[in-house]
């Protein structure tokens, strides 16, 4: 059972005076939503290698030691900092992993965006095409894979964070604003505007259901 907004909210006020406790059952609330956002964001090299849970448990041992740091972002809500010391977590593991790799690997947006590495457009495609109904031949799915590729790889990075944010982070219009930097109203529309440009670059690939013609 979900606690309501006022037991988040103690439970917040206790987090920021120190309380272990209060983180304990802040990151049990948040667990799931954080394993999801360290898988999306966990390097497709590193995935045999590393385990989300293994880096929830760092992401964990990580906030314990930052509750001052917290204290000091008022404005900040416990998930999000959460998630900001999950990023730092994956950040230290693909250097650790990647070394000789780094430039790849240290892409990221700016500070507001939460110090996560910035693997987004690889992540988005996997997700993207895992997701999408099975086409019927592996020839059509490498086609939309390529489709995928070309329609991210131009679009702005921000772009690309909204909507791997919004779409398979979950995060409300509101946190995804609070986490670019921008306004909601922006966030909005650059969201609705991904999705668009991504069916678009889907109805062109013939043998797609809903797709191009297979003439």
């Amino acid at each position: 059972m979900g606690l309501t907004d006022d037991g988040v909210d103690h439970l917040d006020q206790r987090l920021r005076a120190g309380d272990l406790d209060a983180l304990g059952a802040l990151f049990a609330m948040f667990r799931q939503r954080l394993w999801r956002i360290v898988d999306f964001r966990l390097d497709r090299r590193l995935r045999g290698r590393l385990d989300p849970d293994d880096l929830l448990q760092e992401t964990y041992l990580a906030a314990s030691g930052q509750l001052v740091h917290y204290a000091a972002k008022p404005d900040l809500s416990p998930f999000l900092w959460l998630r900001m010391v999950a990023g730092q977590v994956l950040i230290r593991a693909h250097r650790r992993n990647l070394a000789c790799q780094l430039r790849n690997v240290d892409r990221e947006l700016p500070q507001s965006a939460g110090n996560f590495p910035q693997t987004t457009s690889v992540s988005l495609v996997e997700q993207l095409a895992g997701s999408t109904t099975s086409p019927s031949h592996a020839a059509v799915r490498a086609e939309m894979v390529e489709q995928l590729q070309r329609t991210i790889a131009r679009m702005d990075p921000i772009d690309q964070e909204v909507l791997a944010l919004r779409h398979f982070e979950e995060l409300t219009n509101g946190e995804v604003a609070e986490v670019l930097g921008i306004q909601q109203k922006a966030a909005s529309l650059r969201y609705a505007r991904a999705l668009r440009r991504l069916k678009e670059a889907l109805a062109q690939v013939p043998g797609l259901r809903g797709g191009g013609s297979d003439a």
